[in-house]
């Protein structure tokens, strides 16, 4: 019989600036962990990491807080177009949906996609998807993100992208933060599974491409998985997610991996962040940007990355 091992999990709601609003980062906090404690519950009872990683992905999609499902940023035409991804490291089995619109968890269209043939669709094809699964139409347009666009449109889009979190102090600052939603789950089994999702950067060019939905942005193997987050065109440019899977595949430690990957991110000053757990239990977070959302559990208690300093920070949990 197997030996059972110690689930683990992370998990992140974005990265950028650090948070305006008062009291904006327990808020952050409390969305996060909510998240943290009924997803390592389903760990613990025996969920696969795939089954995990989705069920955090949908309750992060539906918090409106984060920039991805409900809650998702407008793109310059004033529409929402989301994409997410899912990757399953045993089977080592990519699938995800690029600017898919009208749906409530674009995450739930990536679990359907792994065991198609055709495991990634753009926005036609996505679409198409969900009405094969009968999967409601629903709208993911909310007050604050409606608001913020009018504000931009009023500006003629002088951001280049919207705020990460949606905060009501969010109008009354031009500060540009990145969102996106991730998980990584380590199971019972010794099986890691990874998910990423986003509504983009905000005010972007119609048909712009997300990293979330590519190896770049979200990857697995049975040694590693890593989510990324922050602006998609640095995490392409650094192959981010599948470059700290790699090194650690290639016999790099999980922290020797993302340390010198976010060495290399800062030489090239980049703006992002990632979280990533390995096939022994070790936990990491990386990020160059100014804050990292992100929670984890490492097996004895509940983390977070909310108020770590300014400026590139790598950390790492080791078993």
């Amino acid at each position: 019989m197997n030996k059972q091992v110690q689930p683990k999990l992370i998990i992140h709601g974005g990265a950028g600036s650090s948070l305006h609003g008062k009291g904006g980062v327990e808020a952050v906090r409390h969305s996060l962990y909510k998240v943290i404690e009924e997803v390592y519950s389903l760990l613990l009872s025996g969920a696969t990491a795939r089954d995990a990683v989705v069920r955090g992905c949908q309750m992060l999609e539906d918090d409106p807080r984060f920039n991805a499902g409900t809650g998702s940023v407008l793109q310059s035409d004033g529409q929402i177009r989301m994409s997410a991804a899912l990757m399953d490291g045993t089977t080592q089995s990519f699938s995800g949906v690029i600017n898919v619109s009208r749906v409530k968890n674009p995450i739930d269209l990536a679990k359907a996609l792994q065991s198609s043939p055709d495991r990634v669709l753009s926005d036609y094809g996505a679409a198409e998807l969900a009405r094969e699964l009968q999967i409601p139409s629903y709208n993911a347009l909310t007050d604050l993100r409606l608001q913020e666009w009018i504000q931009e449109r009023q500006q003629n889009f002088k951001r280049t992208m919207a705020g990460v979190v949606a905060e009501p102090e969010l109008v009354e600052t031009s500060s540009a933060r990145r969102g996106t939603i991730g998980v990584v789950a380590l199971d019972t089994k010794g099986q890691i599974a990874v998910g990423t999702s986003t509504g983009g950067k905000g005010f972007e060019r119609i048909g712009r491409v997300s990293d979330s939905a590519m190896p770049a942005g979200n990857y697995a193997n049975k040694h590693a998985a890593v989510s990324c987050t922050g602006i998609g065109e640095h995490i392409i440019d650094e192959c981010l997610a599948a470059k700290i899977v790699v090194r650690v595949t290639d016999g790099m430690s999980l922290k020797e991996a993302m340390k010198r990957s976010f060495a290399e991110a800062h030489e090239n000053k980049r703006d992002f962040g990632a979280i990533a757990l390995d096939a022994n239990g070790a936990i990491a977070w990386g990020k160059t940007s100014q804050a990292l959302l992100a929670a984890f559990h490492d097996g004895e208690k509940i983390g977070d990355t909310l108020e770590l300093p300014e400026g590139t920070e790598v950390g790492c949990i080791e078993n």
